[in-house]
């Protein structure tokens, strides 16, 4: 059985309501979380690449990226858990692990679980909430990873807009 409904979640990924590129994060994370996560993606299977200022290179360790200067070049890690569907990690502070999902690409009953795989995926390896708000809106979650439950659940009312 699916974490979430389609017909009960639609309208979290509706562009026009949540933004093309909603924001998907996990607080009170550290440069041990941001290695799970980096480690997750090169054990997963998933097509992965890792650019600086737009130069692709090896994906290197998370103590690394973050302790790059705040003037060095933005790194994006660029994972592909479908083919269709791209996540886009910015490691950019050791505190939160951000990254976004493009709505365009998830559509109907298959984009609602290959979120919830991906959402539980990095929730799930770092033992922490994982959580989806609507673009520049982090103070209302919709949806996220509850790790007592163990899968992805609503956490705002799908009856928005």
């Amino acid at each position: 059985m699916p974490d979430l409904l389609w017909d009960d979640v639609r309208n979290f990924f509706d562009p026009d309501l949540m933004g093309a590129l909603p924001d998907v994060s996990v607080a009170g994370a550290s440069d041990g979380d941001w290695q799970a996560v980096f480690d997750l993606v090169r054990s997963s299977g998933w097509a992965w690449e890792c650019s600086a200022g737009g130069v692709v290179g090896p994906l290197p360790s998370a103590a690394e990226v973050l302790s790059r200067p705040a003037d060095a070049e933005t790194v994006d890690l660029r994972v592909r858990p479908v083919p269709e569907v791209l996540v886009v990690f910015r490691p950019m502070s050791a505190e939160d692990i951000d990254f976004d999902v493009d709505l365009r690409e998830l559509r109907g009953q298959e984009g609602v679980d290959v979120l919830c795989a991906s959402i539980a995926a990095v929730g799930r390896r770092l033992g922490k909430p994982v959580v989806m708000t609507a673009e520049g809106d982090r103070a209302n979650p919709v949806l996220g990873f509850d790790p007592e439950v163990g899968r992805v659940v609503l956490m705002a009312d799908p009856g928005l807009g």
